[in-house]
């Protein structure tokens, strides 16, 4: 039997990239699903049988897509594949959100509400912790918000690792298209400074967030190391950019243009 339809929109769906993501997936899935349709799970090569659960999700729920990439490509290309097929379909704008558990399900139509008031406008979570959340995690963001505001000359970026966020698909499509980044960890805060320089306002909302230990489910695919040195690749490249789109930044800032 197929569930209800909560929220159907032709402009506005709700995007998971997911790879791996434990138990928690569907409790995320059933969480999107109860505030909006549609909602679409891009599988990134998983190999935990989530997969198969998520298809037979789908096969009772008419408002669930599932699309499967073959191999792991990272999140920002699932996105981007997302992406695509959402603007063949004529939707204009997508709200990702991760599919561990770990983002407010129950705020998606406050963020959707928002881009339907501003649609040339990105919609950014900023994330709320709660007093358990890993301080190295918390307190390491400080760096990449940090170099995310110099790197738009303080445009207004919230946070610029939230992932619960929502885009306005062409231009964030465009922007991917002409270059080769933003496929991997890296994508949600690079994402947001070429928008950024695009012109595309951030309107920020704040939004509870919350860390899962392993014994409640929880999965987490960051690498301290790895995943640090390529936000630091980024930003270095970031930052040659926009030394380089400085005096078209400052022209704009002068005008009062975003």
């Amino acid at each position: 039997m197929n569930r209800s339809l909560p929220g159907l929109s032709h402009t506005h769906l709700v995007l998971i990239p997911s790879y791996n993501p434990g138990p928690r997936v569907y409790e995320t899935v059933l969480a999107a699903r109860a505030q909006w349709t549609p909602v679409w799970v891009v599988v990134d090569g998983s190999t935990d049988a989530s997969t198969e659960g998520l298809q037979a999700m789908a096969a009772q729920d008419a408002g669930l897509r599932v699309l499967v990439l073959p191999g792991n490509v990272g999140k920002g290309a699932a996105v981007l594949h997302g992406l695509e097929m959402a603007a063949g379909q004529g939707f204009t704008h997508v709200l990702t959100m991760d599919s561990d558990g770990q983002h407010p399900g129950h705020l998606i139509p406050s963020f959707m509400a928002a881009s339907a008031g501003q649609p040339a406008a990105m919609v950014l979570g900023v994330p709320v912790f709660s007093a358990d959340a890993p301080r190295l995690r918390v307190n390491g963001r400080k760096v990449s918000n940090g170099w995310a505001n110099l790197e738009t000359l303080w445009a207004g970026i919230g946070d610029s690792l939230f992932g619960f966020r929502v885009y306005p698909i062409e231009p964030l499509r465009q922007i991917m298209h002409r270059q080769r980044w933003m496929r991997r960890f890296d994508f949600d805060p690079e994402a947001v400074v070429r928008m950024c320089w695009r012109g595309v306002k951030p309107v920020n909302l704040p939004a509870t967030v919350r860390y899962f230990r392993a014994d409640e489910g929880g999965v987490s695919h960051f690498n301290y190391l790895r995943d640090n040195l390529l936000l630091t690749w980024m930003h270095s490249r970031l930052l040659v950019e926009f030394v380089l789109r400085l005096p078209v930044l400052l022209m704009r800032r002068a005008s009062g243009s975003s």
